[in-house]
């Protein structure tokens, strides 16, 4: 099977990952039955709209909530409603978000259900800073954290003992209601309590596990901040406490099952493919210089695997910021790809946010082949500048490579597709 058109393929695998995390069925699958008393829906997350209108069309009786997702993420919803606010970095909309859902289940009975929708994202969409601290302390944490390299694990555990609202602190202010929680996971290995900072479940980690992680990652957080983490306030709630006891959690969507899908959209089309994993973390740039290694291998001597075939992966790679430029995470996988593999024509990439946003700028990802570097130097682009300066963005840009779906209403995190032809 000859593929003409790597773009074209590359995006077809893209969207069968990204319908595959549609979360109508898994929820349709998982509903609770009706309380004798109200439903609540709460939400937080880059696909928790999404999520509301899916449980909005499938649930049969009265409904109301809040969900708060990312600007400019939205989608209508007739009894629930949908806030927008600032992501990666918290503002006051979602600090009114974190206050309304709080208040929202504060005065529930045992005869109450609440169904919580959470996505990845919505740890920055919740800020809730825990007593003594503020807003302004939670947007310090945020930066520091996304400059820092941290794996979203480690991140999640150290702002869950910051907050009022996340470790499962959401779910005890709705006690004594039962919480049922679907999860489109956005974590490698899809821990729940980790997505989002799991506001309503509770996880393992302790405060002396997060004073370790900011020494770890040399994070520097003002002093309040390091003597509230310190202190027995931020503790979080145990996995074990009693008021959970009636609560489930249904992960409906994940990375596993969105590469599986676009696997089959490969074979389909007639092209072998290989899931390398769903759980890749790290530096962006260092994954890319083990997929180039692999991909080389193939074009070169054709194993491990045979031409032609799709090299497919997820999980959540970092980057530790020292530059000035614009770009996440996967286009900076993509640049250091890209110069690793300059001058071999029979390899294309795709690497993607799923849930169509990589980092600030409006792309989810981008392009690569062989020819990539060639065609930067060209329009007067230094690949290794670039990368020095964290500006993967300008790079695919000046070369118009940047990959723009739009946002997706999901978000399982990482997508890469490396063909070899």
């Amino acid at each position: 099977m000859t593929v003409t058109d790597p773009r074209a393929f590359l995006t077809r695998l893209f969207n069968a990952a990204v319908a595959a995390a549609d979360p109508l069925e898994g929820i349709r699958r998982h509903l609770p039955s009706r309380p004798r008393g109200r439903t609540i829906v709460v939400g937080a997350g880059k696909g928790s709209a999404q999520m509301a209108a899916a449980l909005e069309s499938c649930w049969d009786g009265p409904v109301e909530g809040l969900v708060v997702t990312r600007y400019g993420f939205a989608v209508p919803c007739r009894h629930i409603e949908i806030i927008e606010a600032s992501h990666p970095v918290p503002d006051d909309a979602g600090l009114t978000a974190s206050m309304r859902l709080l208040q929202l289940v504060g005065d529930l009975t045992a005869d109450d259900l609440v169904i919580a929708l959470v996505s990845g994202g919505g740890s920055a969409l919740l800020p809730a800073p825990a007593d003594g601290l503020t807003l302004a302390d939670e947007i310090v944490v945020n930066r520091a954290l996304l400059a820092s390299g941290a794996p979203i694990s480690a991140m999640n555990t150290i702002r869950k003992h910051l907050s009022a609202i996340k470790g499962g602190r959401l779910a005890l202010a709705a006690y004594p209601a039962r919480v049922v929680t679907f999860v489109v996971s956005d974590i490698p290995g899809d821990n729940p309590s980790l997505v989002a900072s799991g506001p309503t479940i509770a996880g393992a980690g302790n405060r002396a596990e997060a004073l370790e992680l900011v020494r770890l990652y040399g994070l520097d957080l003002p002093p309040g901040v390091m003597r509230h983490i310190a202190s027995s306030k931020a503790d979080a709630p145990a996995p074990d406490d009693p008021r959970f006891a009636r609560n489930d959690v249904h992960l409906i969507a994940s990375a596993g099952v969105s590469l599986e899908a676009a696997a089959e959209a490969a074979r389909t089309a007639g092209i072998e493919a290989a899931i390398l994993s769903d759980a890749i973390e790290g530096e962006a740039r260092e994954a890319a210089h083990v997929h180039a290694a692999i991909a080389r291998e193939i074009a070169l001597r054709d194993r491990p695997f045979r031409k032609p075939v799709v090299l497919l992966s997820g999980g959540e790679t970092t980057v530790t910021v020292s530059g000035k430029g614009k770009g996440g995470r996967n286009t900076e996988f993509l640049l250091s790809l890209a110069v690793d593999i300059d001058g071999v024509a029979e390899i294309d990439a795709l690497a993607a946010d799923t849930d169509g946003i990589d980092g600030s700028e409006d792309n989810a990802g981008a392009f690569a082949n062989g020819s990539s570097v060639a065609r930067m130097r060209k329009a007067g682009i230094s690949p290794a500048d670039q990368l020095r300066n964290n500006d993967a963005w300008s790079a695919f840009h000046a070369i118009d490579d940047l990959f723009v779906p739009g946002p997706t209403g999901t978000n399982v995190n990482d997508f890469r597709a490396i063909l070899i032809r």
